[in-house]
């Protein structure tokens, strides 16, 4: 008989027996969170390209949390051995086995829901607007009061009293810049109202602050 079809016949074999390990030693797996294409196929002894062919994925990249997918066990790499090796030794054929790359950066899988994300996004931005609302209020009632003491002029003075807030002179401590009037003004009105706004109200019941 010839050599050549007795060589044949065995490669057929062992490709038929190699086949029917890889579908017995095939897994059914579930996508957890922080899963990787490339994680899965280094645990699996598999191929991403392997993994992304048998579950027809459209980029290896995105797999979602509690997929299924089904991968290959660890006689892939022998499948392929052993017909590189039974071509070479029959000379019937020169084939070159598809390279294998474990290199592609796979995306960890994430929950598909956002609602902590949104409802993050929504709090900052309510948080942001209050505050940007509270700082024009007092920014408001800072000018108010600035226009009633001394029309907004920081060298006005009446007696004792100097400067854009009528601060008494001795609060200022010989420094008339507007830096420190506006520095001591601000202190003085927290200290005794709180706010501002507050100082406007004494203002307006009182006709002072």
């Amino acid at each position: 008989m010839d050599i050549k079809k007795i060589l044949l016949s065995a490669a057929t074999v062992t490709g038929m027996l190699t086949a029917g390990t890889v579908a017995a030693n095939a897994d059914t797996v579930t996508v957890k969170a922080g899963d990787t294409v490339s994680e899965l196929a280094s645990e699996y002894n598999t191929t991403i390209d392997a993994i992304k062919q048998q579950n027809s994925l459209q980029d290896a990249n995105v797999i979602v949390v509690g997929q299924t997918l089904n991968i290959g066990g660890t006689s892939t790499g022998s499948t392929a051995n052993t017909a590189t090796a039974t071509t070479t030794s029959t000379s019937t054929s020169s084939s070159t086995p598809a390279a294998s790359s474990n290199t592609t950066t796979s995306t960890p899988a994430v929950s598909s829901s956002n609602t902590t994300t949104v409802a993050s996004s929504s709090t900052t931005t309510t948080a942001t607007t209050t505050t940007s609302s509270s700082s024009s209020a007092e920014d408001a009632a800072r000018a108010w009061i600035a226009a009633r003491e001394s029309g907004g002029s920081y060298t006005a003075q009446n007696g004792q009293y100097y400067g854009k807030y009528q601060l008494s002179i001795s609060y200022l401590n010989g420094d008339y810049s507007a830096a420190n009037q506006e520095l001591v003004a601000n202190n003085y009105v927290i200290s005794r109202y709180g706010s501002w706004q507050n100082a406007v109200k004494h203002w307006q019941t009182n006709g002072w602050y």
